[in-house]
């Protein structure tokens, strides 16, 4: 099946640079890029949203050991320096 889309002109560029980087052609990407999109949203995975992003839970840290135990103690500090 044929399908036609168009593109802002930066869009393009940047299809254009990685087909050359990759040595495809443009609509390879533009097929890659429909299969993914494709996939995660109509596809069979059952993940749901949490097991989308459980990759990145615990990645940040604040510096603050105890946060998860007094996290309401840091939350009222924290407004009280912003109220002065």
């Amino acid at each position: 099946m044929q399908f036609t889309v168009r593109i802002p002109d930066e869009y393009g560029e940047k299809i254009a640079l990685l087909a050359n980087n990759l040595g495809l052609k443009r609509s390879d990407i533009a097929r890659l890029a429909l299969k993914k999109f494709v996939d995660e949203n109509l596809g069979e995975s059952h993940e749901k949203p949490f097991q989308k992003v459980s990759h990145l839970i615990g990645v940040a840290e604040s510096g603050v050991e105890d946060l998860g135990q007094r996290h309401r103690e840091h939350l009222k500090r924290k407004a009280r320096k912003m109220t002065r």
